[in-house]
């Protein structure tokens, strides 16, 4: 069989312990045998970042900003262990972080449906997209204790030295106070960010705030979305034949839990936050969601929306069996084939991509799969397959549909 051409590379970035295991695998059964592929490569892992003082992140960045699609395996944001487990220089930043604020992108996750996991709202037959805000509100807050009784105000002082003031709180005993912040420029590219991709999958786009409560942070976001919608994506949505709305917070939770999915529901970063563990949860499994950043520009990095599974990987260390659930990063790399496929005009990459998702369905479905989706199926007598089995019953699956 001849392989998959490929005019543009994608970028690549490598990343740690049990996910690169897989990503290895991954590569060796799943792509390289079908598709010749090109990719500019950038090794993630925590050793290598490291030794390049984390130069390396940076480059991916710009190189993702260069080539516009990127395929990412999941990183180690280190804590104080891990600087004395890597002996690192310094305890270097998410590289998630970094890469999202060079590209000023936003998270869209979504569940991957597959039948016999069903999810714990009965009504839900689609998958509900989550697009998280990844700038400021409560993760760049300043708080402080209030000891007793006193005033609290908020005060911006501009760049001539003029005060403008207004009351927080006048205490009368003790308390706590937040400060916290927004920027107009990140939310314009949050909204650009969620209308470019709800044309680029034609999905209806909610956004939801509390305006009501919120008169003025809040209501900013709202206003912001619907002044860019309104210049710039109407009739782009109008031709694509779907909508975007304004709902309050409280209301979309509960349109959500009576509808049946199929949406994407964009929202501030705290609620961002909760409701796409909400979702992921619901629908079974953090291992079983897809995550892409997207930039206001039109940049796409695919990545797994979980952690480098260290346990699993201390346990393939000592030479143990591991049943490692892979689909979330396959579905990375399918995600971002597919787009190079669709940008470069290339059918054939993208056929294929879309051929390698729906034999990993179909093999989930017929009962082959990883222990944490054995424990929660209900298909009768699953057969449980450790890491490199399911990827091999995946490709003899993917070997049919070609």
């Amino acid at each position: 069989m001849d392989l998959i051409k490929m005019t543009t590379p994608l970028v690549e970035m490598d990343g740690d312990e049990m996910t690169r295991i897989l990503w290895k695998m991954i590569k060796e059964e799943l792509i390289l045998p079908f598709v010749d592929l090109k990719t500019e490569y950038y090794d993630l892992g925590l050793e290598h970042r490291n030794e390049t003082d984390d130069k390396v992140t940076f480059d991916s960045a710009y190189a993702t900003q260069k080539y516009g699609v990127a395929v990412k395996c999941a990183t180690i944001t280190p804590n104080a262990a891990r600087v004395d487990e890597y002996k690192l220089k310094e305890m270097w930043k998410s590289p998630n972080g970094t890469i999202r604020a060079i590209l000023d992108g936003t998270v869209f996750r979504a569940p991957i449906v597959v039948k016999g996991i069903e999810p714990c709202v009965k009504n839900w037959k689609k998958p509900i997209t989550i697009a998280r805000h990844a700038y400021g509100d409560v993760y760049k807050g300043s708080e402080m204790k209030i000891p007793g009784a006193g005033k609290v105000e908020l005060v911006y002082t501009d760049d001539k030295g003029n005060e403008t003031k207004e009351l927080v709180h006048t205490f009368e005993g003790s308390g706590v106070v937040q400060g916290m912040h927004n920027l107009n420029d990140s939310i314009e590219s949050f909204a650009r960010s969620c209308f470019h991709y709800a044309l680029d999958t034609k999905q209806d786009l909610w956004f939801a705030t509390k305006d009501t409560i919120s008169k003025k942070y809040d209501h900013s976001f709202k206003d912001i979305f619907q002044e860019i919608y309104d210049a710039e994506y109407d009739d782009k949505f109008k031709a694509a034949g779907i909508e975007y709305f304004y709902t309050l917070i409280d209301d979309a939770v509960a349109r959500v839990m009576k509808s049946e999915g199929g949406y994407i529901w964009a929202c501030k970063n705290y609620d961002g936050d909760v409701m796409s563990d909400m979702i992921s949860s619901a629908f079974g499994s953090l291992a079983m969601m897809t995550s892409v950043l997207v930039s206001p520009d039109g940049k796409f990095e695919y990545e797994a929306a979980h952690g480098t599974v260290q346990r699993h990987y201390y346990k393939h260390l000592k030479g143990e069996e591991t049943s490692t659930n892979s689909v979330a990063t396959i579905f990375a790399w399918s995600g971002a084939l597919a787009k190079r496929g669709e940008l470069d005009g290339n059918q054939e990459l993208s056929d294929f991509a879309n051929k390698l998702e729906r034999a990993t369905i179909d093999t989930i479905e017929s009962g082959l799969m990883t222990k944490d989706l054995a424990l929660i199926t209900s298909l009768e007598n699953p057969k449980v397959l450790n890491s490199e089995d399911f990827i091999k019953a995946i490709r003899v699956k993917l070997e049919k549909l070609i």
